[in-house]
């Protein structure tokens, strides 16, 4: 190394308070954090996935303040204060949500990686009222993949789900 090189300086921790699911929770964490790593590595609430890691996918979509979030691209810091809901805060106790229900009724998953992603996915569409027809439906969940190609049943979730949830 150089003398005129300096060595970078180490990342400093920032306090971060926000909802999750329903809590307070207040952690410490370094200003390039994702919101996907808090979840998983400081949350351990690994129920949302990383898949792509470039917002592509939409396997790592949470609910901010009640709109759909690609986590894998979102700062945590720039969260404070928010309401994040995960996969594991959808159900009341042992009641699953709407969409979760709708989702095993339908056979709307298969190896279940992008699940948590599209129940969220289709929790937002259904709130954001993009889900009144089967078209709209595969328009606004568009950003979620499924290798598996559970799509048609994934509609057919999102439409009973809404059709619960008037």
């Amino acid at each position: 190394m150089r003398t005129s090189e300096r060595p970078a300086a180490p990342a400093r921790s920032l306090p971060l308070t926000l909802r999750l699911n329903g809590r307070d929770a207040t952690f410490t964490i370094e200003p390039e954090v994702t919101l996907l790593d808090l979840l998983r590595e400081r949350g351990g609430l690994t129920g949302t996935k990383k898949g792509c890691d470039r917002g592509q996918c939409g396997a790592c979509t949470v609910l901010v303040n009640g709109r759909r979030t690609l986590s894998c691209l979102a700062l945590a810091l720039a969260h404070a204060g928010d309401a994040i809901t995960t996969i594991e805060g959808l159900a009341d106790g042992d009641r699953l949500h709407p969409v979760q229900a709708a989702f095993v009724e339908h056979d709307a998953l298969q190896c279940g990686f992008c699940t948590p992603g599209q129940i969220l996915s289709a929790v937002g569409v259904i709130a954001e009222g993009r889900a009144r027809t089967d078209d709209e439906i595969r328009e606004a969940m568009s950003g979620n993949l499924c290798r598996c190609g559970a799509y048609p049943n994934i509609v057919a979730a999102v439409a009973a789900a809404r059709e619960a949830l008037r």
